[in-house]
């Protein structure tokens, strides 16, 4: 399947014009297998700086498949994954950020703690500290909390600051909302908002549309880890 997304949309799945503007990932004819299940089969898609793209699809559609390969944790079975030019999602991983289902956090650690840990893992590249990590999502750097003390909404934007230390110019997202009551949700989709002006590129899944709609230039439903469609999205902020 190829399918061209409007020219307002500013994105294509399948292969690129030459006058198209710069990606910072593309997917050409991308299968991922686990044995003789394919979790991907033959995506294609040209991901641009700026956007925020929202994956939807039933449980197994390849969702979080696709995050990891884009991530680098995953190498594609068929097909090639090219990140911000020409180099391979696992030689530019300072570059990506990645935030899974679950928080990659300590719970005996406090905030500031847990990201000083992290930051040390990024050898060789500028990041932030943790303080700015923490005020960029939103919480209070000083605050002597124990991370398994804290609620699921800040839980989940300290994960979103451990993923920001490294500056990524793309940002992968997997279900940032779960858990999360409506104010948090609120706040999340703010922080994301401001994060995509800034010309990064932001793939993220959920299974509640509603809540990303206000930020998602493109919508992309997966089914049985093909894509399926690929809408223009109404973003808000």
């Amino acid at each position: 399947m190829t399918t061209n997304v409007p020219e307002a949309g500013r994105s294509t799945l399948g292969a690129r014009p030459e006058n198209a503007r710069p990606t910072n990932a593309q997917l050409v004819q991308v299968s991922k297998l686990f044995g003789t299940f394919a979790a991907l089969r033959q995506v294609s898609l040209s991901l641009e700086p700026g956007c925020c793209y929202v994956l939807l699809g039933e449980n197994g559609a390849g969702k979080s498949t696709l995050l990891r390969v884009l991530a680098g944790l995953l190498r594609p079975t068929h097909g090639t994954v090219r990140v911000f030019g020409d180099s391979q999602p696992h030689d530019a991983r300072a570059r990506i950020g990645y935030m899974s289902h679950a928080p990659m956090l300590y719970d005996e650690l406090t905030a500031q703690e847990n990201l000083r840990y992290f930051s040390s893992l990024y050898s060789g590249r500028p990041c932030l500290t943790p303080a700015e990590a923490l005020r960029q999502v939103g919480l209070d750097p000083d605050l002597n909390r124990l991370f398994g003390q804290y609620s699921q909404g800040m839980r989940q934007r300290t994960s979103l600051a451990r993923v920001l230390l490294s500056v990524p110019e793309l940002l992968l997202l997997d279900e940032p909302f779960s858990n999360m009551d409506v104010e948090s949700v609120r706040q999340m989709v703010a922080l994301l908002a401001g994060f995509r002006q800034s010309d990064r590129t932001i793939v993220l899944t959920t299974h509640q549309r509603e809540h990303a709609a206000p930020i998602a230039d493109f919508v992309i439903t997966l089914h049985a880890g093909r894509v399926a469609s690929v809408d223009p999205g109404s973003p808000t902020q």
